[in-house]
């Protein structure tokens, strides 16, 4: 964005790539949640560009290390398309074991080709919500002996379960959900004995705040449009009832007015007749 038209009405598409940056933020601990919540409704009440400008203006914004404002126009490698996610090289983290523990791999990591883990006695959970991805197609092979592991998806990516379990599972309920274009594939393999492997499909906590803060804007819509519907509605009311009022007096004063033609008309009468009288009388 720049300074020479900061009036310029700002599209949804500019507001959702600044939101997009937020959701960065909180992930990455720039932005706790009350600060995230508060800038993120500015964001989508924005009408303009000069309104967007400094949501993130001490924020770095996609793929630059610290712009001093994020850009409105979009590129074909901006932060959380999948082309963007899939970087290729080596992953951050290869593998994970937890024997009577736990471990966790969430938030902003990169993804390798393979993962492992092992769990016995313990449990480990793998997020991909936020994560970047070393291929296009990674595999995660589990180990749960009486312990567990949960493997969460973000929406849009294909999930393919291989693996095999004795006295215990592996979960099938994300399979044949066809996956976004160009999105990563995740074959989940491996095997539970006494144990499970988990995978559900969530989003994360920043998208349900924006989606939590698109139902809330369009509850206000509603209310509005609702409030205005009503308000024309009693408008019409009172200009109806106006109208009734109105006409009733018309109606009486019209009324009036033939009583007193008609009054008028029986003194005449009355005057003619007295008048007619008189001659009478004096004809005699």
């Amino acid at each position: 964005m720049t300074d020479d038209a900061p009036e310029l009405r700002a599209s949804d598409a500019d507001r959702e790539r600044v939101a997009e940056v937020l959701r960065d933020a909180l992930a990455e601990g720039r932005l706790d949640m009350e600060e995230f919540e508060e800038r993120l409704e500015a964001t989508y009440s924005a009408r303009t560009y000069r309104e967007l400008a400094p949501i993130t203006r001490d924020l770095p914004g996609p793929e630059v290390a610290a712009p001093p404002v994020v850009s409105l126009h979009k590129d074909s490698g901006a932060s959380g398309s999948w082309a963007g996610r899939i970087t290729g090289g080596e992953g951050s983290s290869a593998g994970a074991v937890a024997i009577m523990s736990g471990f966790q791999r969430k938030g902003r990591w990169t993804m390798p080709k393979r993962f492992n883990c092992f769990a016995f006695w313990g449990g480990g959970e793998i997020d991909l919500r936020e994560a970047d991805f070393a291929d296009r197609e990674v595999e995660i092979n589990c180990v749960a002996i009486m312990g567990g592991v949960q493997v969460i998806v973000p929406p849009g990516v294909e999930v393919v379960v291989r693996g095999i379990g004795i006295m215990g599972g592996f979960d099938h309920r994300e399979e044949g959900v066809p996956g976004e274009p160009g999105a990563p594939r995740v074959i989940v393999s491996g095997f539970a004995f006494w144990g499970g492997v988990g995978v559900e499909r969530k989003v994360t906590r920043a998208e349900r705040q924006r989606l939590k803060e698109e139902r809330r804007q369009e509850k206000l819509d509603r209310k509005s449009a609702r409030r205005e519907l009503e308000g024309s509605f009693r408008d019409d009311i009172h200009e109806a009832h106006r109208r009734m009022i109105d006409g009733h007096r018309d109606l009486l004063r019209e009324r009036h007015e033939e009583r007193r033609e008609r009054h008028e008309e029986r003194r005449e009468r009355h005057r003619e007749r007295r008048e007619e009288r008189r001659r009478r009388h004096g004809d005699y």
